[in-house]
C-alpha cells in the first residue's frame, strides 16, 4: 500500500485514517509491525493454552511500550490519552489478549499521570501524589515492571454502585489489605497489582468515596492466586482469583492519595473507555480476514476466490459500513476526552463504548457467516476473533447493559432530579 498523505503510513490504522502527530504515526507504525510480524502468529498459542503472552510482553518492553504513557519528564514516551487509544486498537488487531492486558498496565500509568493531572487535589495531595508516582514510574522505566489492575469482585462495586468489599486499614507506616478479586487479568504475570479497595475506618459504614488505589507487590506476604482459567474467549488474559489476607503495604504504594480515585471517576469518565480499543482492533481483524479470504489471499490456504458472489459482496459492504461507523464515533470520543465533559460528550462516550463492544461481535458474526464452514476451523483466526469479540460487552464497569441504563437515565434525568 502506498504512503497515505493524511496519516503518513503505508497501512490504514485500526482507528481509521486521520491526521496524526509525528509521535502518533511513529507509535502506530511500531505497533503495526510488532503485531504483524510477531503477535499475530503467536495469538493461537495463548488462546489454545489459556496461557499469558509473556513473549509479547518482552517485545512490548523492548519497544518501550510498557512506559508509553509515562511522562517524558519521568523517562517515558509521553503518549496522551488519544494516542494510547489509537495504539491499543492497533495492538488489538493482532492479539486481543495482549491488548486487553496491556490496557490494565497502561491505566496504572495513565490514571496516575495525565488523568491525575486533571483531577482536583489540594496542594498537599498533589505533592504527595507527585512523590509516590515517581516510585511507580521508575519501576516501569528502569525495571520494566508490569502492573495489573484487578477490579471485579462479583458485586456492584466494579460498576461504581457500591463500595469495594476489599478493604485497606491504616496502620503504622502503611496499610493492611484484606479481601478478594475475581477476573483479575495478568494474575501470576504482574509484578504489582493496583488494587481498588475501600478504606476500613472501623465504623462499619463503608463509603465509595473512601476508595483507595494501592499497589500490592506480587511477592507480598498474605497475597495468593487461585482458581482455574478456562473461559470462552480472551483466554490469554489469565484472569484468575486474587486473595489478600492481612497483606501489609507501605504508604508509598498508594497510586493515588486517599479519596482521589473517587474524584477521578467523577471527573474523567473516559478513564473507563480504555477497554474499547482492543475490540475495535478485533473488529478490524475480522474484516481484514474476510477480505483476504474472499480474495483467496489467506497465507497457507488454497488460492480459491469467492469474491464473485453478490451475497459475499453485500456482506463485506455491510461489515465495512459498521466498521466505519465504529471508527468514526470512537475517533470523536477519544478526541473529546477530557475532565468534566459536557452531557452531550458523555452521551457520545457511552454510545461509542456500546457501539464498539457490540459492533465487534456483529462484524465477527457476519465474517463467519460470509466466509462459511472453513472459517470455524481452529487453524484460522476467525473463530477466536468471534469468541474474543463476544467478551467485550460483559466487561465492567461499563457492560453493554449498564451503558444502556446510564444513557437512558442520564438523558431523562438531570443531576439531582428525581420523581416525587
Amino acid at each position: 500500500m502506498p504512503i497515505n498523505p493524511t496519516t503518513g503510513l503505508d497501512f490504514s490504522p485500526a482507528v481509521g485514517d486521520m491526521p496524526l502527530t509525528p509521535l502518533q504515526a511513529e507509535l502506530l507504525a511500531k505497533a503495526h509491525a510488532l503485531g504483524r510480524d510477531k503477535f499475530a502468529a503467536r495469538a493461537a498459542q495463548w488462546d489454545r493454552e489459556a496461557s499469558f503472552p509473556f513473549a509479547n510482553y518482552d517485545d512490548l518492553r523492548e519497544a518501550g511500550f510498557l512506559k508509553l504513557c509515562v511522562p517524558v519528564s519521568h523517562g517515558g514516551l509521553g503518549a496522551d490519552y488519544a494516542t494510547y487509544m489509537m495504539v491499543a486498537a492497533e495492538v488489538g488487531r493482532f492479539c486481543g489478549a495482549t491488548a486487553l492486558t496491556w490496557n490494565m498496565h497502561i491505566c496504572s500509568t495513565m490514571w496516575t499521570g495525565v488523568l491525575a493531572d486533571g483531577i482536583p487535589m489540594s496542594e498537599t495531595e498533589r505533592s504527595e501524589h507527585a512523590a509516590r508516582r515517581e516510585l511507580h514510574f521508575q519501576r516501569i522505566v528502569n525495571d520494566g515492571a508490569v502492573y495489573a489492575q484487578p477490579f471485579s469482585e462479583g458485586s456492584a462495586a466494579a460498576a461504581g454502585k457500591a463500595p469495594f468489599g476489599t478493604t485497606a486499614k491504616k496502620v503504622d507506616g502503611g496499610w493492611l489489605i484484606n479481601g478478594r478479586k475475581i477476573f483479575a487479568s495478568l494474575s501470576g504475570a504482574a509484578d504489582f497489582y493496583g488494587v481498588l479497595c475501600t478504606e476500613d475506618k472501623g465504623d462499619e459504614h463503608p463509603d465509595a468515596r473512601d476508595t483507595l488505589y494501592i499497589s500490592v507487590p506480587a511477592t507480598a506476604e498474605g497475597f495468593a492466586i487461585s482458581g482455574e482459567w478456562d473461559p470462552l474467549g480472551m483466554r490469554g488474559t489469565v484472569s484468575r482469583n486474587l486473595a489478600f489476607k492481612d497483606v501489609f503495604v507501605s504508604d508509598a504504594e498508594q497510586l493515588m492519595p486517599r479519596g482521589i480515585y473517587f474524584k477521578g471517576a467523577q471527573t474523567w469518565p473516559a478513564m473507563f473507555f480504555t477497554l474499547s480499543p482492543t475490540y475495535l482492533g478485533i473488529a478490524n481483524a475480522a474484516y481484514d480476514f474476510t477480505v483476504q479470504y474472499l480474495r483467496g489471499e489467506v497465507p497457507g490456504e488454497p488460492p480459491v476466490k469467492r469474491r464473485m458472489y453478490p451475497t459475499k459482496q453485500i456482506a463485506v459492504a455491510q461489515m465495512r459500513i459498521q466498521l466505519e461507523n465504529m471508527r468514526s464515533i470512537f475517533a470523536r470520543a477519544i478526541q473529546d476526552a477530557k475532565p468534566n465533559p459536557s452531557k452531550d460528550e458523555k452521551m457520545r462516550l457511552y454510545a461509542a463504548h456500546y457501539s464498539v463492544m457490540e459492533g465487534a461481535n456483529d462484524i465477527a458474526r457476519l465474517a463467519i457467516r460470509t466466509c462459511g464452514g472453513q472459517s470455524m476451523m481452529k487453524h484460522l483466526p476467525l473463530e477466536r476473533l468471534y469468541r474474543d469479540s463476544r467478551c467485550g460487552a460483559l466487561m465492567l464497569p461499563w457492560t453493554a447493559e449498564l451503558i444502556l441504563d446510564r444513557m437512558g437515565r442520564e438523558t431523562l434525568y438531570e443531576s439531582g432530579e428525581k420523581d416525587d
